[in-house]
């Protein structure tokens, strides 16, 4: 089964960051890819841009919209990437999840799988 890991980070926290600490945190983060690639468990992973190049649509119930800049929520955790594993199980997902190297919050949903 798929799964989409939205990995989110605290704004604040990675802007805190150092140069060298923010360096360390993206090479073990590129450590952590390429060994999930290299174990067939990866199947596409991106960084995002920064949460300030975001645009919202809004659709109300009568299917009028609304379009701002910015993110969707109001908070310090925007998602700044994304990545779609191929596992056995959410137990799996999980595993996987809780070795990402830097210290973010990752959301796991599994993909639907739709006959096309």
């Amino acid at each position: 089964m798929k799964y989409m890991f939205l990995i989110a980070g605290n704004v604040d926290a990675w802007n805190a960051m150092g140069d060298e600490e923010s360096r360390t945190v993206y090479q073990r983060i590129a450590e952590w890819w390429g060994e999930q690639a290299a174990a067939g468990l990866a199947v596409e992973g991106r960084e995002l841009q920064s949460s300030s190049t975001a645009t919202t649509v809004r659709i109300a119930t009568d299917g009028s919209t609304t379009v701002t800049d910015g993110p969707f929520v109001e908070g310090k955790e925007m998602v700044g990437g994304y990545g779609i594993f191929e596992l056995p199980d959410l137990d799996a997902a999980i595993t996987l999840a809780s070795s990402w190297p830097a210290p973010d919050t990752i959301e796991i949903r599994p993909v639907v799988a739709r006959d096309q």
